[in-house]
């Protein structure tokens, strides 16, 4: 199959909107955009983007020299190579992105956003989705205003289903991307505490997730938490841009919290769950087991979502089941290996106060010496230090037996569980470090001993797979 090219006609299409001209004629063609110039192939177009630290205007020639056949500017360059010059090209990204989805009517788009979840119902609704048809999915965190249009540019031809990420840390945004994605299904999965600082509290997060209702046709359908505080908001703004809302929710029939997608029959293990899932109307109503290799009752949740997206589009209840059934964690969320005599769970992807809370909960049920390990949580804005200290009260009432923690932020964490924490062990339940390496020393003196359960979490920024890493390579006994 030959690839999607671009050339000089459809890339001034694409950009009319931003007075786009040429410097040097461009007549190759080429089929790959590309943003950063260290990852520049022979016949690549280079789009130089400017940011806070970076201006990618510096590396045109670079990206010439590498074998760049063009470059997408806001400025030209004194250099040879054919460029073509438009008033912005963030805008200009997005305008190639929008232009590379609309040559696809015929794709299937599903939309999702919300403070925690996002990648896993990714992962499980394209384990549904490519069960029926070629499928695209959202690579790692391309979920924001160049994340988004970045995946629309990889979209094939062969592909008839695509699961886009739409990820904010302000109001606007989602509205931006969901406008570029166009979607069939546009699905909010909670409204939680992520990005907190940057919002400015839960009603401005709610408001910008409901952002990713404005880009649904009328024949679109909204997809919304059933039992979420913001339920009603997200069903309004939904209503203002289609009739057709589907609701999921836990354990409770359809008549108890007008949920079309729920479960019933739930049982939850160490390494994953078993429920019976059901459709009621104005779905086709019936029910199908499912046996959910994710560890958490926070992944029914998920898996709630994702089947009400897929149901949104048509798909059959059993064929929604087989995919659920099939489908497996992405790096980095609550991966559970067994190493030795203890299990570590990689839950290192990203962390905020909820999802700290969820894994907690998993790791209460695991085997052995209970053991949380943790690193400061970002995007929280002025009420990080209020947030962190909610934590640890709240970590104190989870059944698990230590908190071994690391960051500035993290010390309210561990001193408000161990004010919260009763009983003899109270003053030895949390322990702040200050360095991921003094920590580490401690650990493995710990794990040195009876079999354990370790989990580690943090925000990105806080690189807590290098803990995870570490334990993997230890030595432990078998015994």
């Amino acid at each position: 199959m030959t690839a999607y090219q671009w050339h000089a006609d459809n890339l001034t299409t694409a950009t009319q909107g931003l007075h786009p001209h040429w410097q040097h004629a461009f007549t190759s063609q080429s089929s790959r955009i590309v943003t950063d110039s260290r990852k520049v192939q022979t016949g690549d177009i280079f789009l130089a983007l400017k940011g806070d630290n970076f201006d990618g205007h510096d590396y045109v020639q670079t990206a010439y020299d590498k074998g760049a056949i063009a470059a997408i500017v806001s400025q030209a360059q004194l250099c040879d190579v054919p460029q073509l010059v438009v008033d912005d090209t963030r805008l200009a990204l997005g305008q190639l992105g929008a232009y590379r989805r609309r040559q696809h009517p015929d794709l299937t788009v599903v939309a999702i956003t919300g403070s925690s979840g996002k990648t896993t119902v990714k992962e499980m609704l394209g384990s549904i989705l490519s069960h029926i048809a070629p499928t695209r999915i959202t690579r790692g965190n391309l979920n924001n205003d160049l994340g988004v249009p970045m995946m629309l540019l990889e979209i094939e031809d062969t592909d008839r289903y695509a699961v886009l990420e739409l990820g904010a840390n302000h109001l606007g945004e989602i509205a931006y991307t969901t406008a570029l994605v166009q979607p069939q299904v546009a699905g909010v999965l909670n409204i939680g505490t992520a990005h907190l600082g940057e919002f400015g509290g839960r009603d401005n997060i709610a408001r910008g997730k409901s952002e990713i209702y404005q880009g649904l046709a009328a024949t679109g359908t909204a997809v919304l938490p059933a039992d979420d505080d913001y339920s009603a908001a997200l069903r309004q703004a939904a209503s203002a841009h289609t009739e057709r809302v589907l609701a999921f929710g836990g354990a409770a029939s359809a008549d108890t919290n007008n949920a079309q997608v729920f479960v019933k029959d739930t049982q939850v293990s160490q390494y994953g769950s078993a429920f019976t899932l059901q459709f009621a109307a104005p779905l086709p109503t019936g029910q199908a087991q499912v046996a959910l290799n994710f560890a958490g009752q926070h992944n029914i949740h998920n898996a709630l979502a994702a089947a009400t997206c897929a149901a949104a589009l048509g798909i059959d209840i059993d064929t929604i089941a087989a995919g659920l059934n099939a489908a497996a964690p992405a790096k980095g969320r609550l991966n559970i290996h067994q190493h030795g005599k203890h299990t570590i769970i990689d839950d290192t992807y990203n962390a905020n106060p909820d999802a700290v809370l969820a894994a907690a909960a998993v790791l209460a049920q695991q085997a052995g010496n209970k053991i949380l390990v943790l690193g400061d949580i970002g995007e929280l804005g002025d009420d990080a230090p209020a947030e962190h200290t909610k934590l640890g009260t709240a970590l104190a009432a989870i059944a698990i037996d230590h908190v071994l923690a690391v960051g500035e932020l993290m010390a309210h964490t561990v001193t408000a569980a161990n004010a919260a924490r009763t009983g003899d062990n109270a003053q030895v339940f949390a322990t702040h470090f200050h360095t991921k390496d003094d920590l580490i020393a401690s650990l493995n003196k710990m794990l040195a001993d009876a079999p354990s359960s370790v989990l580690c979490k943090g925000s990105r920024f806080m690189q807590m797979e290098q803990v995870v890493d570490a334990l993997l390579s230890a030595n432990f006994t078998t015994a």
